[in-house]
């Protein structure tokens, strides 16, 4: 059964608030009435995600440095040049979904089905062990292109399953659930691999020293993407795409880029998501050089990433109602603001035992732990906004801009973190890992506090002074598109 919703209209976007379905036809399929399966099957996607995710981002810069031998300025190159190329790549692909041709399974599952494959392959790829064996020359070439190919696959798979969620049901409180599966599915990938993989990485030298080794790193690898390759077939499978928005008319390149421009939630999420991710990637780094060298201790780096992702688990049950009553806006600037507190707490108190730090770092967590529980709802408001203002339905699109500031956080993170390590005087190795002198673990302490510190608080400032969508505001939104959607 399909009810068609077209709106023949042809004003454009000054008219567009009272009119937002302009140039789109919306054909809501309602052959499996949204419930857990969707849930649970949009929860295996970002869990697949996030068991490479969890791999690359926390786990990648130290294998290169202490297991190929490149030094830290090079990998922070690496970092923001495949950054800022994957940012490029995640709106072309957004584009590119838009605009192609809908089909009978939807307009952004197919992706996922196509790309899981090369996606797995080339996580197991970037940890081969012959390349250990090559001259720093190869080396250098070797990471670049493989990681660089690896950003573009990823760009391919994420986007479409990101911009899924509003396809799935154009019910707002469905979508907020989607959104705390999708944040618990993320939740269980990254915790799963921050917790196990300093258990498993290291070997033991002939002096009986703990050095990171390369072979458990690829054996870990092919163990990541084997569950990521079941977890994104489980996605496909369990999902349904019930709102299919087959374009009726084509959007000029100057009213697309106007109205992104234009849409200040758009805007503004996207500068606070920068800053947000480069916490979060920076929070995964210099946690596992924080342990590894500051604290010395693998048991405390394991609970330690559990706690950078298990936050979000222990608040997902009370996260639909935190946003019903409060609303998403209100309660992220609350959280953001708490977390901030707590970095720069810590590191005042500049600490040398592992197990309070730990306790502390718990609490710090839970504040940036609710953003990122909400952050995917976020967009789907900012989607429903989009076209509440221009007319326009632009699911990958705005999901891509968005998307594009995350990448870009990611690279500006990725380079903070390599030229820090540089610029801190840390000592890369070939051999498992050097000894870093007491000024470098002191300021690797720094690193890990002052930075998460800064991010955080710029990012609530951003939310109190620019994001527009307050709880008041995007009812409204909603209510004018319900209205709209129930046209005949």
């Amino acid at each position: 059964m399909k009810a068609t919703v077209v709106d023949k209209s042809n004003n454009k976007a000054n008219n567009a608030a009272s009119n937002p379905t302009s140039g789109i036809e919306v054909v809501q399929t309602n052959a499996h009435p949204f419930g857990i399966r969707d849930k649970i099957g949009y929860m295996f996607g970002d869990l697949g995600n996030c068991f490479i995710l969890g791999l690359v981002n926390s786990f990648l810069m130290i294998y290169y440095t202490n297991v190929l031998g490149i030094s830290g300025a090079i990998v922070g190159i690496l970092f923001l040049t495949a950054r800022i190329i994957d940012a490029f790549a995640d709106v072309t692909v957004g584009r590119i979904a838009d605009v192609t041709k809908l089909t009978a399974a939807g307009r952004f599952r197919p992706w996922i089905k196509r790309m899981k494959w090369p996606f797995c392959l080339i996580a197991i790829i970037l940890f081969l062990p012959v390349v250990s064996a090559f001259p720093l020359p190869g080396k250098v070439a070797y990471i670049f292109v493989t990681y660089l190919v690896y950003g573009v696959f990823l760009s391919c798979i994420n986007i479409p399953y990101g911009s899924m969620a509003s396809a799935i049901s154009a019910n707002p409180d469905d979508r907020a659930s989607l959104s705390t599966f999708r944040s618990v599915g993320s939740a269980i990938g990254g915790a799963t691999t921050g917790f196990l993989i300093p258990i498993f990485m290291y070997s033991t030298a002939a002096n009986g020293r703990q050095v990171v080794s390369g072979m458990r790193f690829f054996f870990i690898a092919i163990a990541c993407a084997l569950i990521a390759f079941v977890a994104y077939n489980l996605t496909y499978h369990l999902t349904t795409e019930r709102v299919q928005v087959e374009k009726t008319e084509k959007v000029s390149a100057k009213h697309l880029i106007k109205g992104l421009f234009t849409n200040r939630a758009l805007m503004s999420l996207v500068v606070i998501d920068l800053f947000v991710v480069i916490n979060q990637i920076l929070s995964g780094t210099t946690t596992t050089y924080l342990f590894n060298d500051y604290f010395h201790s693998k048991q405390a780096m394991s609970i330690a990433l559990l706690f950078t992702y298990g936050t979000v688990v222990v608040l997902a049950p009370f996260a639909t109602m935190l946003i019903k009553k409060f609303g998403k806006r209100e309660a992220s600037i609350c959280a953001l603001s708490f977390s901030a507190v707590m970095y720069l707490a810590m590191y005042f108190l500049h600490l040398r035992n592992p197990w309070v730090y730990l306790v502390l770092l718990f609490l710090a967590t839970l504040g940036s732990g609710l953003f990122n529980l909400m952050v995917w709802a976020f967009i789907t408001d900012v989607i429903d906004y989009h076209q509440y203002l221009t007319g326009f339905r632009e699911d990958g699109t705005v999901y891509g801009v968005n998307s594009f500031s995350r990448k870009v956080g990611q690279a500006l993170a990725g380079g903070i973190g390599g030229f820090m390590l540089q610029f801190i005087g840390y000592q890369s190795s070939s051999t498992g890992g050097a000894v870093q002198s007491l000024a470098v673990e002191n300021r690797i302490y720094g690193l890990a506090n002052l930075l998460p510190f800064g991010c955080l608080t710029i990012a609530a400032l951003l939310m109190i002074f620019w994001y527009p969508l307050s709880k008041k505001k995007i009812d409204k939104v909603d209510a004018e598109l319900a209205k709209i959607n129930k046209q005949d």
